[in-house]
């Protein structure tokens, strides 16, 4: 994590010159220039079981998107996971801890279902000592609805080293969209230390 680009409030415009297209169903996308064979060919190969049905991977859940865990990635350690399908005031009391100065991803695993998504956005913010630290938002980009997880994993960053970077971090995370839909909202907390425990 670095210090550096001020990146806008949660809920402001990231760019203003950005205008998210209309939402438009699956079934409006489907039924659009059925005359152009190379667009329905198109079409087939990006939505796949999703052209010909409805794509429901949870039926009494109405979400879009279905966030099931985040994962911190090390080369050559295994992967620290947050389950994200229990109790997440449970996720805010365990504090996973991690070693400073690694090269890290995160990698957040999802499944979207019934309609398209555009723009999905995965926003964390990292206070310490309730004051925010860093504020990062990675665009994820447009799934369409698949009966397999399909996972995001962000750019390689660094974590802080020294000794004055040590101690507990909160990290507020958001996975929301174009259309300000936020498919999931949690808290969790690391603790930064000289070694893995």
């Amino acid at each position: 994590m670095s210090d550096g680009d001020k990146v806008p409030e949660i809920h402001d415009e990231e760019d203003v010159n950005y205008k998210p297209p209309p939402e438009k169903s699956l079934k409006e996308i489907v039924e659009a220039d059925q005359n152009d064979a190379s667009l329905q060919k198109y079409k087939e190969a990006l939505l796949g079981q999703a052209l010909k049905e409805a794509v429901i991977v949870e039926p009494d859940n109405p979400s879009r998107v279905l966030v099931k865990r985040l994962a911190l990635v090390v080369e050559g350690r295994p992967d620290v996971v947050l389950d994200l399908t229990g109790d997440l005031q449970e996720l805010k009391k365990k504090t996973f801890v991690v070693k400073e100065g690694i090269q890290y991803r995160i990698r957040i695993d999802f499944y979207v279902q019934r309609e398209i998504v555009t723009g999905l956005k995965y926003i964390q913010k990292v206070l310490r000592h309730g004051i925010q630290h860093e504020k990062l938002t990675h665009m994820v980009g447009s799934y369409a609805p698949k009966l397999e997880m399909q996972s995001y994993s962000t750019p390689v960053d660094e974590m802080p080293s020294g000794m004055l970077t040590r101690g507990t971090y909160t990290v507020k995370s958001l996975f929301t969209d174009d259309d300000k839909n936020e498919h999931l909202k949690w808290e969790w907390c690391f603790e930064l230390k000289k070694d893995w425990e």
